[in-house]
């Protein structure tokens, strides 16, 4: 009989056993080794998981931060189509004074864009597609500087982060924009820009009545083709759920079967989402609108101009375009009276220019049957901020 002397274990004692339960026992420890060893393996792919669906529910998203709300505001009684046109605000300084250092010419261009924004609000076949509840969502959008009376609509891939840095500069935050790190921008617990959202109603029609209010805007096709690149396209590490979430819902829905290495090299041709389904989601408005109640916040980024700034409902100030940004900035930093404050971020030279090759190459393929229902979305923005028809898509 084999025997194996495995040593002292206590003082006075000796511990022997045969080779054979020596296996047993050494079996024995290894099955409990590699069971420990899948219990945590499967603990920590079930912490990996949880914590993704923390992340993707808690997570501060980078233009906004609560749910969307459809409770309406009942006691804000503001009329569509005021008589007069509403004053400059000039911080105690004399309009006259405010427009002396600005070129003329485009004061009246200013003017003219908000003479068209009346008489499109006023005209009742359009109404569907330019008036807009006012609601928490929409509030949601508009920024307040109380120190110097300035409320801005937010409208995401038109210069939007730039002018939010104005705005926390304005506030007191920084000394200038050039300071202001790019994370904090759209860190609304920290960056101190309050929303309109955020206050009592009576304080809010008092601010709706009384402040001087702006936003800017972009050629809408233009605007759908920043947004699909920068979430879908380029898809910010920070932001996973564009890539994760949204896309494959749209996909799920409006794909059609094709192969998939048909016209690979078409630039509306990117991994997951394609700019094809892209356009066909937005041009399908009821479809949209239920997809949209799951993604929440994040479609700010190609809803319309109406539904993010109500233009109809709200007695803006000025309108500024992406298009003429260098002559729309100190414009209105001059009729807001804070040209001598703050200073809008250098403007790189032709990032504002209007692309046609660009929109012709992102919408080759694409039937004339979805470029005409996505136009028919935008009808309202094309309309109201005098953007034309892109009849060379159409037509």
């Amino acid at each position: 009989m084999d025997i194996a002397y495995l040593g002292d274990v206590r003082p006075a004692h000796k511990l022997w056993c045969r080779v054979d339960g020596c296996r047993l026992v050494h079996w024995e420890m290894m099955r409990r080794h590699w069971l420990l060893v899948g219990a945590c393996g499967w603990v920590l792919l079930l912490l990996m998981v949880a914590s993704r669906f923390i992340n993707y529910n808690l997570r501060v998203p980078d233009d906004y931060s609560s749910k969307a709300e459809s409770r309406s505001w009942p006691e804000l009684t503001i009329h569509t189509v005021k008589p007069q046109r509403p004053a400059l605000h000039s911080n105690n300084v004399s309009t006259a004074a405010v427009l002396s250092t600005v070129p003329s010419d485009w004061h009246s261009v200013v003017e003219k864009r908000l003479d068209l924004l009346t008489a499109v609000c006023k005209n009742s076949s359009l109404r569907n597609y330019t008036h807009t509840p006012i609601n928490k969502f929409l509030l949601d959008r508009i920024f307040v500087c109380d120190k110097h009376k300035i409320l801005f609509c937010q409208t995401p891939k038109v210069g939007n982060t730039q002018w939010k840095k104005v705005l926390i500069v304005l506030n007191g935050k920084f000394s200038k924009v050039e300071d202001i790190p790019e994370p904090l921008v759209h860190d609304h617990e920290k960056n101190g820009l309050p929303r309109l959202s955020s206050l009592k109603e009576k304080e809010i029609k008092e601010r709706l009545d009384n402040y001087f209010k702006f936003f800017i805007v972009r050629d809408p096709f233009e605007r759908i083709i920043s947004a699909y690149k920068d979430k879908f396209v380029k898809n910010p590490r920070s932001e996973p759920w564009y890539k994760h979430d949204i896309a494959p819902a749209i996909i799920r829905k409006y794909r059609k079967m094709r192969q998939d290495t048909e016209d690979s090299g078409a630039p509306r041709h990117a991994p997951g989402l394609r700019f094809e389904d892209f356009v066909r989601y937005l041009g399908d408005s009821v479809g949209q609108k239920r997809l949209n109640k799951k993604f929440g916040q994040h479609v700010i980024h190609w809803i319309t101009y109406v539904e993010l700034c109500a233009p109809c409902d709200i007695n803006y100030n000025a309108v500024g375009h992406h298009e003429t940004l260098d002559r729309d900035a100190p414009y209105i930093l001059k009729a807001a009276g804070i040209d001598s404050l703050v200073s809008y971020p250098t403007i790189p030279p032709g990032i504002t220019r209007y692309n046609r090759t660009k929109v012709e190459s992102y919408f080759s393929g694409i039937s004339k049957r979805d470029i005409g229902r996505l136009y028919e979305h935008f009808m309202g923005d094309f309309e109201l901020f005098g953007y034309p028809r892109p009849d060379f898509l159409l037509d």
